[in-house]
């Protein structure tokens, strides 16, 4: 597999995660009755909206992508489609899954917190695969999902 994703395919995926973020903190959001999780939910829902944003603007500057030999253009967005899905908290329903079992705010914010772990380690992972003056922006989404999860962290109670 090495060699198939060039940066535009990884930024790409970023504006996905992005998406499907702002979706799971307005679900969460939906789903606690305290108003500071709530109102914490909603932020970081926008927060997603201003993420994806930022690396909509690097996808658009990035050079467009090279679809490989063997695929037409079809088959590999189908093919790039079922790879962003493949993440656990989206695939296959696992997502909706894992909402439906959150009873607590507690439980509400340690999935938050979960989903923005796996932010930083794929943004991490990303920062490897963009060219090297456009790494900032990676940079400083990884900072953000940082403050996320300490925010997250910091509405735990104790």
């Amino acid at each position: 597999m090495a060699g198939i994703f060039k940066a535009n395919d990884i930024v790409r995926a970023a504006v996905e995660a992005e998406k499907k973020g702002k979706e799971f903190y307005e679900c969460l959001a939906g789903r606690v009755s305290d108003e500071k999780i709530k109102a914490l939910f909603t932020d970081l829902a926008a927060e997603e909206v201003k993420h994806k944003e930022i690396f909509q603007s690097l996808l658009d500057r990035l050079e467009p992508v090279e679809i490989p030999a063997y695929s037409d253009q079809d088959e590999y967005d189908q093919y790039f489609d079922a790879l962003i899905n493949s993440h656990m908290l989206f695939s296959c329903g696992w997502g909706e899954f894992m909402l439906n079992q959150v009873q607590t705010e507690q439980e509400a914010l340690k999935l938050a917190m979960n989903f923005e772990r796996d932010s930083i380690l794929f943004f991490k992972e990303m920062e490897d695969f963009v060219p090297e003056g456009e790494k900032k922006f990676v940079d400083q989404c990884i900072q953000e999902e940082r403050k996320h999860l300490i925010r997250l962290k910091q509405m735990m109670p104790a």
